[in-house]
């Protein structure tokens, strides 16, 4: 996604009524999480045997569809979330948008939906960036939520995969998660549910699989926590996410730190951050792996002092430390409730990189304008 591609395969029919630079200024203060949205979207139609069609850049609006349409009766949905970021060059960069276009292929390959090519995920991003670009924050932790998704637009009650879809790319200013500082959260394990299951869509991000969380989240809310955890569906002992993040867990072993995540078995999604923690933990001349961790052996860790911290992250929250864990067995402290050093480190070093403050010396942040 250089600055030196052609421009995009898009029509461009910039708003009529753009928010004034007053009501914008506005609406980006404290605009929270995914509350707010620019004045654009982009839109591409596909249909089968005819490909995916030509795009139009548009004033951002309620979108119209048939009430057979099949992604309201089947559910085949998938989307992605990625970020762009103000430089203290004062250009605009994103971080690993080729990376998020490689996984939407993924999950539309496994909810049988056609593959959007690579250069046109990148080029929808670009050309809603740039037209938007007075909406991106400019202070550290703030940034510009891209939002690409996907629906199934067929009207037909069919059960077979749908012969039309409709691609959207929207986007929302993102103020910083923590306003008032980072705070770390009380976790549930649940047992009563499962996220995913060997074979299923686990590894894809589809709305089924958060549709399907959201009663383990009211559970763990009715028992006085932030987030759940889950397990895995086979033996219910192994960790596998926070909520719809990926989890990571802290050792202290013969003098050496050790950032632990669970692996990738097909149930988990593949994280982007994920991914780029594992990188930067190596960087700071810690040891990273990705392994199994049970839950036995996470009670046990924190007791014995070898585990020091448990925190997860994502694209929107980035890094979220863990302070409390609780189950239906007991409640345990992690870190005495605070934020870890080792938390706070990749988090610190992760944002720098993102909005140019330190060299880029893995060529993740791509310049826009």
């Amino acid at each position: 996604m250089s600055a030196a591609t052609s421009t995009p395969i898009l029509d461009i029919h910039p708003s009529a009524h753009p928010a004034s630079a007053e009501e914008r200024a506005r609406r980006m203060t404290n605009p929270g999480f995914g509350r707010v949205f620019t004045d654009h979207m982009v839109l591409i139609p596909y249909k089968e045997g005819a490909g995916w069609g030509r795009g139009e850049l548009k004033a951002y609006g309620p979108i119209e569809m048939d009430p057979a349409s099949s992604v309201l009766h089947y559910g085949q949905a998938i989307f992605e979330g990625f970020k762009a970021y103000h430089q203290k060059d004062g250009s605009v960069a994103s971080f690993r948008p080729e990376a998020n276009a490689r996984r939407f292929q993924t999950s539309a390959r496994r909810l049988a939906m056609p593959e959007l090519p690579e250069e046109l995920f990148l080029d929808s991003a670009r050309a809603l960036i740039r037209q938007d670009r007075a909406w991106v924050p400019s202070a550290v932790g703030e940034s510009l939520y891209l939002r690409p998704l996907m629906i199934a637009t067929d009207a037909l009650l069919g059960v077979r995969p749908s012969s039309e879809y409709l691609y959207l790319l929207i986007a929302s200013p993102s103020g910083s998660y923590f306003p008032q500082g980072v705070k770390p959260v009380t976790v549930w394990i649940s047992e009563d549910y499962v996220r995913a299951a060997p074979g299923g869509t686990g590894f894809a991000k589809c709305a089924g699989n958060y549709a399907a969380s959201l009663v383990a989240q009211r559970q763990a809310k009715g028992e006085g926590c932030d987030q759940v955890v889950w397990l895995d569906a086979i033996h219910r002992k192994y960790v596998e996410e926070m909520g719809g993040m990926n989890i990571f867990f802290v050792y202290r072993e013969k003098g050496e730190t050790v950032v632990v995540t669970p692996e990738l078995t097909g149930t988990l999604l593949p994280g982007v951050t994920r991914d780029s923690l594992l990188q930067l933990a190596k960087d700071q001349g810690w040891r990273a792996e990705e392994r199994k961790i049970s839950t036995d052996e996470w009670e046990a860790a924190l007791q014995e002092g070898r585990m020091t911290e448990v925190f997860a992250c994502g694209t929107a929250a980035v890094i979220t430390p863990v302070g409390r864990v609780k189950s239906r067995k007991g409640d345990w402290l992690v870190n005495g409730g605070e934020t870890g050093p080792v938390a706070a480190k990749l988090r610190e070093v992760l944002l720098n990189l993102q909005h140019g403050l330190i060299p880029d010396t893995h060529g993740w942040m791509t310049r826009i304008l």
